[in-house]
């Protein structure tokens, strides 16, 4: 490993042990030395997986990331790197690691593996919103770090859907802790960032129902998102093509209806794609989605005194849960921010805690079909049939719808 980023593992520790103590989560010495071992054990296992090329970083990442260090970083941002269809955003932070010294897979790496921390700390800062145990938010915080998908996401793949849904995770926090404007902000940039933040922005209707937006901050939004995509536009990108840049992305996804992604269609396999049977199912897949969305947000809206600060968590994984399980053309990481806010969940309502495994196992073998041609001397395999994990993720909605139930807030008593 490069010496640079042996230096930021070793600074990176070091934030995550103060981050830790900040919290008071760490102020008797065998605390603070367990917690030493447990981050060096999350770097460690990170660090040993650095070497791993994936056909991601062969043809897309690496590439992108020559194109800045060839062309001076961000002076190049009057084009995109060649078939590129990430929003300017991580690009910018592409451009930024250029400058630095190094093996490229590591630079690319590292800047997820930045993410991972900023996802614990900021998860852990959410669950903290709903309770004050000490050891529950300390458990959080390293069982995020070593969740599977979290760990092969960044450190293995080398992918960024750590960014997105670190910046959701933060938003929620901030919305919980009657921040809108710096809510409103992080939400814009996890959409700026990532079309997939969709999946979970649902959610700011249901925080403007309960009191904690008003109108005015989804103002900020559009703001925040054309702040993102300005640095570009003055560099010499079409402002056009950088303000709709999702829509163009939506046009590269739909060749199948379901690409390793554990979704309704992985019980549909038969339908093969290309057909108009499979053309007519997209578009019900669509339209389920819609019909879920609506529901879910007029149940808020009826229920919006009634509902608590767990049940907003909820709520949020039921997003992310079930739109892209309904949506068509979903990929092997598109339930990244599910895997993430179950745990939280099974942190936050122990009751329901086995929604987290269920939605990791189901995630995981997206991820398995895709990384165990890297990993495996048989090559690529299914771990098992991608509809084990469809059916995983039927069994997370039951118990999610539950634990939204148990999260309401009793009934007012009105006076005779």
């Amino acid at each position: 490993m490069d010496a640079l980023v042996l230096f930021a593992f070793i600074l990176l520790g070091v934030i995550a042990l103060w981050l830790l103590y900040g919290e008071g989560l760490i102020r008797k010495p065998w605390a603070a030395a367990l917690c030493a071992i447990l981050v060096a054990l999350t770097l460690a296992l990170r660090a040993r997986v650095f070497d791993v090329e994936t056909d991601d970083y062969r043809w897309f990442l690496s590439t992108w990331f020559q194109y800045y260090r060839d062309n001076g970083g961000f002076r190049a941002f009057g084009t995109l790197p060649p078939y590129c269809n990430y929003h300017v955003p991580y690009l910018y932070l592409l451009a930024l690691f250029s400058y630095l010294p190094g093996k490229d897979l590591y630079l690319i790496k590292l800047l997820s593996v930045i993410f991972d921390l900023l996802l614990a700390w900021g998860s852990m800062k959410l669950l903290g919103r709903i309770t004050q145990n000490k050891g529950l938010r300390l458990a959080l915080f390293f069982t995020l770090l070593l969740w599977p998908t979290v760990f092969l996401n960044g450190a293995l793949w080398g992918q960024c859907d750590g960014i997105y849904v670190s910046l959701l995770v933060l938003g929620l926090w901030l919305a919980l802790d009657d921040r809108p404007i710096l809510s409103m902000a992080m939400m814009a940039l996890a959409f700026a960032f990532k079309l997939q933040a969709v999946f979970v922005l649902p959610i700011c209707a249901v925080l403007w129902f309960t009191g904690k937006y008003r109108w005015q901050h989804f103002l900020i939004f559009p703001l925040v998102y054309l702040l993102a995509i300005l640095p570009a536009v003055l560099m010499g990108q079409p402002f056009l093509e950088m303000l709709l840049f999702h829509f163009k992305q939506t046009d590269t996804i739909n060749a199948y209806l379901s690409a390793n992604s554990p979704s309704v269609f992985a019980l549909f396999w038969r339908i093969q794609d290309g057909t108009e049977q499979a053309r007519h199912a997209a578009t019900m897949g669509i339209a389920a989605a819609g019909v879920y969305t609506v529901s879910l947000l007029a149940l808020s809206w009826v229920q919006r005194k009634r509902l608590s600060e767990r049940s907003i968590l909820v709520l949020s994984l039921l997003f992310a849960i079930g739109i892209p399980f309904l949506l068509p053309y979903m990929h092997d990481r598109y339930f990244y921010a599910a895997d993430v806010l179950s745990l939280i969940l099974a942190f936050a309502i122990p009751s329901v805690f086995l929604t987290a495994p269920l939605v990791e196992f189901a995630s995981f073998l997206g991820y398995f079909a895709y990384l165990s041609r890297y990993l495996s001397p048989k090559g690529a395999h299914y771990l098992l049939y991608m509809y084990y994990g469809s059916y995983a993720l039927l069994a997370a909605l039951v118990l999610a719808v539950f634990g939204y139930l148990i999260s309401l807030k009793p009934r007012s008593r009105r006076r005779a």
